[in-house]
């Protein structure tokens, strides 16, 4: 059966090296120094990474809704004017040895907003994941994509249907991966053998690998999702033997927080898909 690829989707080939958060394990999360380590260090195909509205309506790169985590303010985000923001260190709480060193603290790494990383990376495609804002977000969303030029290098989505459903519906030409209920009402059936429902706004599945001790990719499964004209990415992965059996299997693409440890591995020429 025929499907029409998103435009983000076309030319691609298993299996996609995806920063997560541009590889949080390795530099401060969703920061630029994170993504361009991911990009000019090791060759990532797609950055993944999150967004949040400020206070005065724009848009940033972001995972936490509040700012304690990865910064040295504190409180909720949305609170915040995008020049507040700046001001804060985004690179004040990562430590790579468990807290006995925080080498980014003072050196300038700011909270970016989504026009910085599409300028800075022109070009490269992205996965996109809107957290819940209020009704709206998704119109300022299109306008940067757009103003920007980067509607077909965007993949977009929500862990939340609602939220999800509104950018399906604000953007349906581009690219969509599937919120959680719709995922499990997709996975669900397929794992059992059955004929999920269809839905033509998502093309592009994340997800997990395992549920507790389940695997729930396996050739099967990725076979099942390409008749459906779906593509898989499994996250987060940092294992290297796991990536190995993934490459294997011919997933679509990884997204990790080791990127050094996934260049590794897609560079081993042994690998190969499964026939």
């Amino acid at each position: 059966m025929a499907h029409r690829l998103p435009k983000f989707l076309q030319g691609l080939k298993p299996t996609l090296h995806i920063a997560h958060r541009g590889g949080a394990l390795l530099a401060p999360e969703n920061t630029l120094h994170a993504f361009r380590m991911a990009v000019e260090r090791y060759h990532t195909h797609m950055l993944e990474l999150d967004v949040h509205l400020t206070r005065d309506g724009e848009l940033v790169v972001a995972h936490d809704s509040t700012l304690d985590r990865c910064t040295d303010g504190a409180g909720p985000l949305a609170a915040l004017t995008l020049s507040e923001l700046q001001r804060l260190d985004a690179g004040f709480h990562f430590t790579p040895d468990g807290g006995r060193t925080f080498p980014f603290r003072g050196q300038g790494v700011r909270v970016p907003t989504l026009r910085e990383v599409l300028r800075a990376f022109p070009g490269l495609r992205i996965n996109l994941e809107m957290k819940p804002e209020p009704p709206g977000t998704e119109d300022a969303l299109h306008q940067v994509l757009r103003e920007e030029h980067a509607l077909d290098l965007v993949c977009m989505g929500s862990e939340h249907d609602a939220v999800a459903e509104r950018l399906a519906h604000r953007m349906p030409d581009a690219c969509h991966f599937y919120p959680r209920e719709a995922l499990i009402a997709y996975v669900l059936p397929v794992r059992a053998g059955e004929t999920p429902p269809v839905d033509p706004r998502y093309t592009v599945i994340d997800m997990p690998v395992y549920l507790g001790e389940l695997r729930l990719v396996d050739e099967d499964f990725l076979r099942a999702a390409a008749r459906h004209g779906k593509w898989v990415n499994v996250w987060t992965v940092d294992e290297p033997a796991e990536m190995r059996r993934l490459v294997s299997e011919g997933v679509g693409g990884i997204m990790t927080d080791r990127p050094d440890l996934l260049r590794q591995v897609l560079d081993d020429s042994s690998l190969a898909p499964s026939a």
